[in-house]
């Protein structure tokens, strides 16, 4: 039994659900996102420093093809609820599973450029769709 009386516990209860409903979707989506990453061991986005080696986990937001000095790059924006870092795959066109929506979780070394993180070819593995 805890030392707290009932009417605090419904109260926390009661104001933790509360905040819940008023959070907009990105804030529970980050949320969440930020949970997943604490409870497989990932490296937070937002803790990352440049050329340390990391293993991160997120959402990819975006994923588009450039070409990079001639070369083509597939380019994704992971998301893991405290940054966003930008993914590289140089010399790809595409990837089977890599779309918006997908989470992975990715490794290698992390590059800054112009202030944004950046993994070029890292090892990967695809999240399965939905609830785990």
């Amino acid at each position: 039994m805890s030392a707290v009386p009932r009417s605090e516990k419904s109260v926390g209860r009661f104001r933790r659900m509360l905040d819940r409903l008023s959070s907009s979707q990105e804030d529970l989506e980050s949320e969440e996102l930020r949970e997943d990453a604490e409870t497989t061991g990932c490296t937070k986005i937002g803790d990352c420093h440049d050329r340390q080696v990391v293993t991160v986990t997120g959402t990819l937001r975006t994923v588009t093809l450039r070409p990079r000095a001639g070369v083509p790059a597939l380019e994704a924006e992971l998301f893991d609820g405290s940054a966003a870092l930008d993914v590289v795959w140089l010399g790809r066109r595409s990837i089977v599973g890599i779309e918006p929506g997908r989470r992975l979780i990715a490794s290698g070394r992390i590059a800054m450029s112009r202030g944004r993180r950046v993994l070029f070819n890292p090892k990967y593995e695809l999240r399965p769709l939905g609830r785990e």
